[in-house]
């Protein structure tokens, strides 16, 4: 009995999250930001824009690897902002987990002097919608509206090291370029979304 209601419980979490896969077409949302401004997924690819989708924790070791110790997200925000890419962060933490709320997310900006907007989803809708569990969880939405990559930064899940492989960068890469994204997908890793 007590392995059919583990079976159950983690069905039901897995039917929670339920991910988007490569080649699908990227779940449309409006979110606001830090500062108040409203943000439509739809509105960006109107303009033609490719979309990299960022899941964040501003107080996960992960998270602080990238924006704290090295400055993964940012460089590569910043490299790609005059290619027609727009670089977005969303913190689904609900109130009261780590890292979740307005004030701490705020505060995270200027601590890491992010450029890019970061939104809440503070019911995890989105990231529900999305299949995200980690931060970080990468998405690349292409300017088609589908995914065109998702999963792990980079190639190493050390809570310290930079991996040799940017996942993000090679899709970048392909997309800006009009090649074909080579590796669509990766295993996500992190800290679980604290939904």
């Amino acid at each position: 009995m007590k392995s059919l209601l583990t079976l159950l419980f983690t069905l039901t979490a897995t039917l929670a999250v339920a991910a988007v896969s490569p080649g699908e077409t990227a779940p449309d949302f409006h979110l606001t930001d830090t500062d108040g401004q409203k943000h439509h997924l739809q509105s960006y690819l109107d303009d033609g824009k490719i979309v990299v989708l960022e899941w964040f924790n501003p107080d996960c070791p992960y998270v602080k690897k990238h924006h704290e110790a090295n400055h993964t997200m940012k460089d590569l925000a910043a490299q790609y902002a005059g290619h027609d890419v727009v670089w977005m962060a969303i913190n689904s933490g609900a109130e009261g987990k780590q890292g979740a709320g307005l004030e701490r997310n705020r505060k995270a900006v200027e601590e890491y002097a992010i450029a890019y907007p970061v939104l809440l989803d503070m019911n995890g809708k989105v990231g529900k919608r999305y299949g995200a569990t980690n931060t970080p969880h990468m998405f690349v939405i292409g300017t088609d509206g589908k995914i065109a990559y998702a999963g792990a930064i980079d190639s190493d899940n050390d809570a310290r090291e930079l991996g040799e492989t940017n996942y993000v960068a090679e899709a970048l890469a392909a997309l800006t370029s009009g090649a074909k994204v080579e590796k669509t997908e990766t295993k996500a890793y992190g800290c679980s979304v604290k939904y």
